[in-house]
């Protein structure tokens, strides 16, 4: 993996994305695919137990309080109410079901016990064409005023070529499956398989927003250089992961364990994890660009140690399906404090770094519930509701919108029809009110909005 890709120099400026390794990537991937290829069967595109896989979505949305359109923010739009949701917008958008991405799957029989697994996945914008970045989309706010800026995030996809998956490892039914590389966690993996909406970025706040899945930081719904080990026997699973401290991404190490089954219909899961120095990049204000020795292609991050567990939970039967969760994450002040100046994800500088923004433990609850009916094998409507709750972590206790470590709340309701034409090509239509309170709606100019969008997606 090119670790280079979508780094920014000290001179200011932007990173120089390589369409040639775009091209060249794409090229070797359709390349197994010629005249000689054979596939696998008609739901793949497989040459030699290597898959090339993919997703396009794109579609037309509109917000009663919005942001200007992102090419770089991998939902491209704010699809749930930020800070800088202004005026009304009807606008092109992407991904507004599921992120938009090209990839290559490898499974490999080494024996009659194990095989060899690989994943590489890129993500990105059909509306720019760019590969998924969502710290970049932070930079390009940098110094505005909170009314002028457009759409943007943190996140795991931070302009990797490869800011997906890019793990390798081995698989044997009766061992398990080991894998090393950049991963998405447990606590992610679960957000898929519970989120009524399956982490839609339009319609599910633990779908737009990493947040849940990465046990309170948004970077760390995908781990870099980390271990993971999955497995299952009958209707029971378990699931452990580590991430080693000290990479140039992540300066903090991780461990997250996980278990669960799945029997007639029901699932549950349960997990808990820990990360380090969790970091939290945010945009520079203009007061902080102005400051001296501050590149202006650079970022501020809060940094904190995260500890978190989860409680999921879904029914199937009948045409029904229900889904929901518990999440409780504490943040605290960092038990080895990271300085300034330094290289996180995706390359990107942090000039700034703030390292007491709990003076108490933050508490903050997540929770969803959903439910799904199939009125046909191809047509489906579903309905769900989000929350967060936070108390107040501040030096003085405090319940209203004054700051941002006062209690608060924030509330998602969305409704979305789906409609699948053939197995890979679908169309949906949907809406979602958004809507925070207090501390949650601190410093926002508008404290809800409503999306309706539209769209289809090709799958392949």
């Amino acid at each position: 993996m090119n670790n280079n890709v979508g780094k920014h120099s000290m001179n200011g400026r932007g990173p120089r994305k390589s369409v040639l390794s775009a091209a060249i990537f794409a090229g070797i991937a359709l390349a197994g695919f010629g005249s000689a290829a054979v596939a696998a069967d008609d739901t793949s595109l497989t040459w030699n137990g290597i898959t090339l896989y993919g997703t396009v979505d794109v579609g037309i949305a509109y917000q009663s309080h919005g942001s200007p359109l992102s090419q770089d923010f991998y939902p491209t739009l704010n699809y749930i109410i930020a800070p800088n949701s202004n005026k009304s917008i009807s606008t092109i958008a992407s991904n507004g079901l599921s992120q938009s991405k090209i990839g290559l799957r490898g499974n490999e029989a080494l024996n009659d016990t194990f095989s060899f697994v690989f994943n590489l996945e890129m993500g990105f914008n059909p509306t720019s064409g760019k590969l998924a970045d969502a710290p970049k989309s932070l930079i390009n706010n940098n110094g505005k005023a909170l009314a002028d800026r457009k759409t943007a995030g943190d996140g795991s996809r931070a302009g990797q070529f490869f800011n997906g998956a890019a793990f390798a490892g081995f698989s044997g039914k009766q061992f398990g499956t080991l894998t090393i590389g950049r991963q998405n966690t447990i606590f992610l993996d679960n957000i898929v398989k519970y989120d009524p909406m399956n982490a839609s970025y339009a319609f599910s706040i633990i779908g737009y927003s990493g947040l849940a899945g990465g046990m309170g930081a948004t970077e760390d719904a995908r781990m870099d250089d980390s271990l993971k080990y999955v497995w299952k026997y009958d209707a029971f699973h378990i699931g452990a992961m580590y991430q080693f401290e000290n990479n140039d991404t992540a300066p903090g190490e991780s461990w997250q364990l996980g278990a669960g089954f799945d029997y007639a219909g029901f699932s549950v899961d349960a997990m808990w994890g820990e990360k380090k120095d969790a970091i939290a990049a945010a945009t520079l204000s203009a007061a902080q660009v102005a400051l001296p020795n501050i590149p202006f292609q650079s970022l501020a991050a809060t940094i904190s140690d995260n500890d978190a567990w989860m409680l999921a939970a879904s029914w199937t039967g009948g045409g029904f399906k229900a889904s929901g969760g518990y999440e409780h994450i504490t943040f605290s002040n960092p038990s080895k404090p990271l300085a300034p100046g330094f290289s996180g994800l995706g390359g990107y500088w942090i000039s700034i770094t703030n390292n007491a923004a709990f003076p108490h433990d933050k508490e903050l609850d997540v929770y969803w519930l959903g439910l799904k009916y199939n009125f046909t094998k191809d047509f489906d409507l579903t309905g769900a509701w989000y929350g967060y709750s936070q108390d107040a972590f501040g030096l003085v206790s405090c319940s209203d919108n004054r700051a941002a470590n006062c209690s608060g709340n924030e509330d998602v309701w969305s409704l979305r029809m789906d409609y699948r034409f053939t197995k890979r090509f679908d169309v949906y239509a949907g809406a979602s009110w958004s809507k925070v309170e207090d501390g949650l709606a601190a410093g926002f100019l508008h404290d809800s909005t409503t999306t309706l969008m539209a769209g289809f997606r090709f799958n392949f």
